[in-house]
């Protein structure tokens, strides 16, 4: 197995390294090549400073390219690190880019590899945030860091719910509790028989995509909280990541309009079979025809006509999202020290 170290990123892996993630146990949106490109180029919309040095390193046995651990070098907590390219805040699962069957071998090594490469240049830590619990990678770190001499801990970070879906809408319902069901069919049926004209809009024209994307960052700076988190770099990583997921054919970003204006709206991955609930926003104007709840359902009631199996709601664990049927999973952070 020979390792090679990319210091930009490496344009000519980019049709491997999406073949290779596609056939990797962990093939999430925020790993494609084009999504970390985009997240590196703002350092995470600011979330990492410009002199944070990128430190992708592939390995091939032959010419077949085995695995990809998409890393970069920056101070954290005091200390010098390799970290995961779209960590921490706004890339919500990451993980190294290797099938099943080669994880054992490339990850052990990828840790022989740091120890005789960069350890010697000072850095003594591997720190990787927002791996999903159940990723095989987390078992194979713990057995080759401990033999390769690293100190190994395992932190759970965040709850991540899921739905499930079985393809049908009112199937869908019947799984979840009476009375959140109810809820649910009460709030969509108020808004259509509303007096004014209630409707759900997609974007899916690319001469509409620059309003329709200002349009979302306005109903997302509504709340106070993410007004503060959209800073400048941060509205300009948003709208990279929105015009590649649209030349993808990754985007979904649909609004609930009522009498025209924008009352709530979902930034959502459409990706692998799955939806994937990025961000959304919300005009307190219109609260009394539940937009997000409304909108939220008529999300879901697509997903299941169009035959998706999963409706991912990400990291954080709101109320609404189990009263819509998720279920947990965790992501969490392993770190390796010498």
């Amino acid at each position: 197995m020979e390792f090679t170290y990319y210091k930009t990123f490496p344009i000519e892996l980019k049709e491997e390294w999406n073949q290779l993630l596609s056939k990797s146990a962990n093939d999430v949106p925020f790993l494609r090549f084009e999504y970390l490109a985009d997240w590196w180029q703002t350092r995470g919309g600011g979330e990492w400073p410009q002199e944070a040095e990128l430190a992708i390193l592939a390995a091939r046995e032959g010419s077949e390219l085995i695995g990809i651990a998409p890393l970069f070098i920056t101070e954290h907590e005091g200390h010098k690190k390799l970290m995961l390219v779209g960590c921490i805040e706004i890339s919500d699962f990451l993980d190294l880019i290797v099938t099943e069957n080669r994880a054992s071998a490339f990850i052990e090594g990828l840790l022989n590899y740091v120890s005789d490469q960069l350890v010697p240049q000072g850095i003594y830590s591997i720190d990787l945030y927002n791996l999903l619990d159940d990723s095989p990678t987390t078992q194979h770190l713990a057995k080759a860091g401990k033999a390769a001499g690293y100190e190994v801990s395992k932190t759970v970070l965040q709850h991540a719910p899921r739905i499930t879906l079985p393809g049908d809408w009112e199937q869908y319902l019947e799984s979840i509790d009476k009375k959140q069901r109810h809820e649910i069919r009460r709030k969509m049926r108020r808004a259509a028989e509303a007096d004014a004209v209630v409707k759900v809009y997609f974007t899916k024209d690319q001469s509409k995509l620059e309003e329709d994307t200002q349009a979302f960052l306005s109903l997302m700076a509504q709340d106070p909280e993410k007004a503060a988190f959209l800073t400048p770099a941060m509205r300009e990583q948003f709208k990279i990541s929105i015009q590649t997921a649209f030349t993808n054919g990754w985007l979904q970003l649909s609004f609930l309009q009522v009498n025209g204006e924008n009352a709530a709206a979902y930034l959502n991955l459409d990706y692998q079979n799955c939806i994937w609930v990025y961000n959304s926003g919300i005009d307190r104007r219109f609260m009394e025809y539940s937009p997000g709840w409304v909108l939220l359902g008529h999300l879901l009631q697509w997903a299941n006509e169009n035959k998706h199996s999963v409706f991912d709601f990400l990291r954080g664990n709101e109320d609404y999202k189990y009263k819509f049927g998720a279920v947990d999973r965790f992501v969490c952070r392993v770190t390796l020290t010498k």
